[in-house]
């Protein structure tokens, strides 16, 4: 049997880009038909707290899945009230939804908002039924949120919302944590899976500089940016996103 490290085994896999993309077979390009009975289109559901955190989280993955004929959506838990200083709540959820919609469109993904306020988020019993009834009525094959250590208690409340629908929903579908400004916010967070973004990397960058609000330019190069390029160090790229896939998913990792 050949000696393969675990290492070489990621890569493998991974640059199958043409099969898939953490399990999601990719589409017979310029075809209605699919390769395969596994290889139809998919939904992929990425949530994040604020209008910036899926894509800097993984804009790059949801690039990919987009590109590979999938239908991409960006679920915000808030409208990013808060994050604008001088502005009231209403002014600055105007200008980040503006801001989420540019950025969705250069990711060919779609926005939706789960209606909590940036900065007072909340777990109640009401907020868990909100998010499982979004989730239940989007009915996604793949789900990304947040790791749930962070510094940042939106970040925090976001995860296990979403966590706690998916175990409604009986588990049925994989669920991905991603990471964000790792160190500063995400917190202790060990990969089990990498996407090479290398490809889609600008096309990432176009849409998280759309939060022209946030100075996300500005900071890019001291936080997501250092991410990228470590992450593609650990698995052997120019610039990969890492994930911990949760491990009672109930289809088998192909990664």
């Amino acid at each position: 049997m050949e000696d393969v490290t675990r290492r070489e085994m990621l890569g493998r896999s991974v640059r199958v880009t043409g099969v898939t993309l953490l399990g999601i077979a990719a589409l017979e390009a310029g075809q209605g038909t699919t390769r395969d009975s596994a290889a139809r289109r998919r939904k992929i559901l990425v949530a994040g707290a604020h209008p910036d955190d899926p894509e800097t989280g993984c804009g790059g993955a949801m690039a990919r899945f987009a590109g590979m004929g999938h239908e991409v959506v960006a679920l915000y838990l808030t409208r990013g009230e808060a994050g604008i200083p001088g502005k009231t709540h209403r002014e600055a959820a105007r200008i980040r939804i503006g801001e989420a919609q540019t950025a969705c469109t250069i990711l060919n993904a779609r926005p939706l908002f789960a209606g909590q306020i940036d900065g007072a988020t909340e777990i109640t019993a009401q907020r868990y039924d909100e998010v499982y009834d979004i989730l239940k009525m989007e009915s996604p094959d793949v789900i990304f949120t947040h790791w749930p250590v962070d510094s940042h208690r939106d970040h925090r409340i976001c995860s296990v919302l979403v966590y706690d629908a998916w175990l409604r929903l009986g588990k049925s579908v994989p669920l991905y944590y991603y990471e964000v400004m790792s160190g500063i916010q995400t917190q202790q967070f060990l990969p089990t899976r990498y996407v090479d973004i290398t490809d889609t990397v600008e096309q990432k960058h176009r849409a998280c500089f759309a939060h022209v609000s946030q100075k996300i330019k500005q900071s890019y190069p001291n936080d997501h940016g250092k991410m990228e390029s470590f992450r593609g160090l650990e698995y052997g790229c120019r610039a990969a996103e890492a994930f911990i896939r949760h491990s009672r998913s109930s289809s088998p990792p192909m990664l």
